[in-house]
């Protein structure tokens, strides 16, 4: 393992249209890599159930409650090491001299630390009703409540320095005019986010009801409509909630050397890179909503369960609705409000005496339509085979990766449209068989087959721009695949998998197995979408691009042998 203190060096080479790609990281490891991250304590919980109670049919009544305290600690950086990056070049080699450093610094205000701990406290309650009425219809009614306590978030203060540096001149403004209301012209009233240790609350809304019924047509199992709705609440995440805090006790600093000549007294220690920030650090500032909730889903399914002869069949249709998932956007803001001028965002435009702004704020969505279908035969010794076959179909939408949770392209999180989702494929399509062979040899195969995931990328039209007008905008494309067998460029994702199963009975409740698995039998390149693999072509009508040099997901043909013994 690198270690954490002294200098790093990146090599990187710059492909032709390309941003900077990394070949090689030596030395000491990037301030990044000084993270601690954790969380403990003690935890009860209590469930009750209550059975055999009547009241127009049968019921049986399930509640509990669970109470938890949670030290969550957090660091993000350490400051005792620098990367230095060095281009590499085909014809002329590697440059003698960094071309940039990365590195974090102290900042020099009293009172912050970039390692902060949280006494984090979460109480849940919940009582459900499984209500069997007739022999046809079963209700499930229940409801749950939860409410977390985080002093991290609750009881943070904001420095007296950033609040002074928001009533300060804005240096790009007109004369007069403070940082403060520069944001207001742009819709950021930094009330929202300025805390006084006593002006938040925990967001003690967290009602989730839940129903579910099943009508079992004839009564015997084999016809059986299912349906259910329900809301789940998540939590916002701590990883994010404690940048507020580390993020300005710690800023982290991209220093390009204007002449390469002149950069070698830096490389003789990070202090002298850390000498370079102003007196507040320079470091960004991040700040918090002080109404934050956690982000929620809605579910809708209907669907309906058929036992015919050895199989067994469903088909069922779910909807599902995310809300108030967190994310970063940049604060900045133009002196007249704007967010975009010239084509260009206010990245000069940070907190006077410090750096950028980021702000966050709940605002990711997505929505999706599913349609799930199934058949099953399932395995027995006396048929000596059985099979599964499951497709699902996707239709979602979303106005950003739920994953990305820094979002800069807009002013807002409710500024980005609504394009479509790249969580999943549109067709999926799974199926397995098993049968027995000779010498008590079972044998079994999957298939597994996946049209393209559509990949979410920018459209950058060209200039010149309007007052206020992007210079990209969000789209989404689904880039053509690969045949399979027959047909065109349908599918993102193939596989096949064969296996060998052989069982040894030992007595006395031994038993010794070998087993032969072939993953991936055909070799298929199946591209990773979200990792390199695709892009977006910078044209209309948008289309997206797989680089067919770039990662796959899964595994090449794999040969693997186990064996092992179960007693």
């Amino acid at each position: 393992m690198r270690g954490l203190t002294g200098n790093g060096q990146v090599y990187n080479w710059v492909p032709s249209g390309a941003d900077h790609q990394d070949i090689i990281t030596v030395g000491a490891a990037s301030p990044l890599a000084t993270q601690n991250k954790g969380q403990k304590g003690p935890g009860i919980q209590d469930d009750l159930t209550f059975s055999n109670l009547n009241w127009m049919g049968d019921h049986t009544l399930k509640m509990g409650a669970k109470y938890k305290e949670v030290k969550l600690t957090s660091q993000d950086t350490g400051d005792g090491s620098a990367l230095f990056y060095y281009e590499v070049d085909p014809q002329n080699g590697t440059a003698a001299l960094p071309y940039k450093a990365f590195f974090a610094s102290p900042s020099s205000l009293p009172g912050l630390t970039p390692i902060i701990t949280s006494k984090d406290k979460q109480f849940g309650a919940y009582i459900q009703d499984d209500w069997v009425v007739n022999d046809h219809l079963t209700l499930n009614l229940g409801v749950r409540w939860d409410i977390e306590h985080n002093p991290s978030y609750l009881d943070f203060v904001t420095p007296p320095s950033v609040l002074a540096a928001f009533n300060k001149q804005d240096p790009n403004g007109p004369p007069g005019q403070t940082y403060a209301q520069s944001l207001a012209k742009g819709g950021i009233n930094v009330n929202d986010y300025i805390s006084n240790g006593h002006n938040r609350k925990a967001y003690d809304g967290e009602w989730q009801p839940r129903l579910g019924f099943s009508y079992d047509l004839n009564g015997d199992e084999e016809h059986v409509i299912i349906g259910g709705a329900g809301r789940a609440y998540d939590r916002d995440l701590y990883d994010y909630l404690q940048l507020e805090q580390t993020k300005i006790a710690l800023g982290q600093f991209n220093y390009y050397f204007k002449d390469a000549s002149g950069n070698c007294e830096y490389l003789s220690g990070v202090g002298n890179l850390q000498a370079l920030t102003s007196v507040n650090g320079g470091g960004e500032v991040d700040v918090l909503n002080n109404n934050l909730k956690p982000p929620h889903s809605d579910q809708f399914s209907l669907g309906m369960r058929n036992k015919i002869s050895d199989w067994n069949t469903s088909a069922t249709i779910s909807r599902l609705i995310y809300k108030d998932g967190f994310a970063f956007t940049l604060g900045n803001r133009y002196p007249d409000g704007a967010f975009w001028l010239n084509g260009g965002q206010p990245w000069g435009n940070g907190v006077p005496g410090f750096g950028a702004l980021i702000v966050g704020n709940n605002g990711i969505e997505n929505r999706s339509t599913q349609v799930l279908l199934s058949a099953e035969k399932p395995y027995t010794k006396d048929s000596g085979w059985g099979a599964t076959i499951a497709y699902t179909y996707t239709n979602a939408s979303q106005n950003r990766d739920i994953n990305e949770h820094y979002s800069f392209d807009r002013a807002t999180i409710h500024d980005y449209p609504f394009i479509t989702s790249n969580a999943a494929a549109r067709h999926r399509l799974v199926a397995t068989g098993t049968i027995d062979g000779p010498w008590d040899i079972t044998y079994s195969g999957k298939l597994t087959l996946a049209t393209p995931i559509p990949y979410n990328g920018f459209y950058f039209p060209p200039g010149p721009f309007a007052p206020g007008v992007p210079s990209n905008i969000p789209v989404a494309a689904t880039p053509s695949g690969e045949s399979f067998l027959f047909g065109g460029p349908v599918f993102g994702y193939r596989q096949i998998d064969f296996s060998a199963n052989k069982h040894f009975d030992l007595t006395r409740g031994i038993d010794a197995y070998l087993r032969l698995d072939v993953i991936n039998a055909f070799n298929y390149k199946n591209y990773d979408p979200g990792g390199g693999a695709t892009s977006i072509a910078n044209s209309l009508p948008i289309t997206a691009v797989i680089n067919r040099n770039g990662n796959i997901v899964g595994v090449p043909r794999t040969f693997k042998f186990t064996m092992g013994l179960k007693f």
